[in-house]
């Protein structure tokens, strides 16, 4: 019995392949869903060709498979959907909310302030009367005007967080200059196409939620729930990615590293089991996103 109108979605980049936090974050939004009687679907987030690994996508789908998880539908590919951001983009440049930016990164760099995550831009090409010169060929980015006020929700895991865009983020990108979507316009576009209604993923995207909430209120669409869970990070604090090293899984073993992230997430522990999937529907069948600690997990990466 389906308990409530849940739909769920875990989306990996292959820019490298799976690791431990990789798993933890799969395993929580899966027993999320599940949990909920819900829909759970699987995003391969392939936005940026120069930054992903060869054959990294079908080897995510491969160790996903192999640890028991098995997804509601066909696998999205955001590589294939550039026509959902076409439309949103043009959405919103109908509703005169984005402009052109015909900044370089060490122009508009030069003498900015740090924000929440990273520099903050200033506005330069806001004004169009103030907007530097179009070169001729050149192709602007295109950024979205945001609001000098808080923008703030209720975090199932975090609990209450805010920003105030223009302070802390400034105006944003949606498409680069060299013609790339940028993240926070896609998975708006694609959760919203999806119907997605909750969105469980790493503390690492808690810094974006504001900003992709902003863009949902600003194309009319809904905001999904949010929860944000805990990272785990290696004895320096860092969290455990392709850049500090992190091992991909050992399909060997499964049994050993899905109990690991049961643990980290409070799940109690599970019997003996025959196959993978039983400690899915283990998980799925005791969880609580009440027993998800808030504070980054440190950790050895297996």
């Amino acid at each position: 019995m389906v308990l409530m109108a849940y739909v769920g979605r875990f989306a990996p980049s292959p820019t490298g392949l799976l690791h431990i936090g990789s798993l933890l974050a799969a395993l929580a939004s899966y027993a999320d869903a599940r949990a909920a009687g819900g829909i759970w679907l699987l995003r391969m987030e392939d936005l940026d060709p120069p930054r992903e690994m060869a054959g990294a996508a079908d080897a995510i789908l491969r160790t996903l498979e192999a640890f028991g998880f098995e997804w509601d539908g066909a696998v999205a590919y955001q590589s294939r959907r550039y026509d959902v951001y076409e439309a949103a983009l043009a959405r919103l440049r109908a509703a005169d909310l984005v402009y052109p930016c015909f900044c370089s990164r060490k122009a508009w760099q030069t003498g900015a302030r740090q924000g929440a995550d990273g520099f903050v831009y200033g506005g330069r090409c806001r004004d169009a009367a103030l907007r530097p010169s179009e070169k001729a060929g050149k192709t602007p980015a295109w950024r979205l005007r945001v609001p000098d006020g808080e923008i703030g929700f209720a975090d199932r895991v975090v609990g209450f967080y805010a920003q105030n865009l223009a302070r802390d983020i400034g105006d944003f990108v949606l498409r680069r200059s060299d013609g790339l979507w940028a993240y926070q316009l896609a998975v708006v576009a694609d959760d919203a196409a999806q119907g997605i209604t909750h969105v469980v993923r790493g503390q690492d995207l808690l810094v974006s939620a504001p900003r992709q909430i902003w863009l949902q209120r600003c194309l009319g669409v809904p905001t999904p729930q949010y929860a944000h869970l805990p990272l785990l990070v290696n004895a320096q604090g860092q969290k455990w990615s392709k850049q500090t090293l992190a091992p991909a899984l050992d399909l060997a073993r499964r049994e050993v590293l899905l109990r690991q992230v049961m643990a980290y997430l409070n799940l109690p522990a599970a019997p003996a089991v025959d196959r993978p999937r039983d400690l899915l529907d283990w998980a799925a069948a005791h969880w609580g996103i009440g027993r998800v600690p808030r504070a980054a997990i440190c950790t050895e990466a297996v």
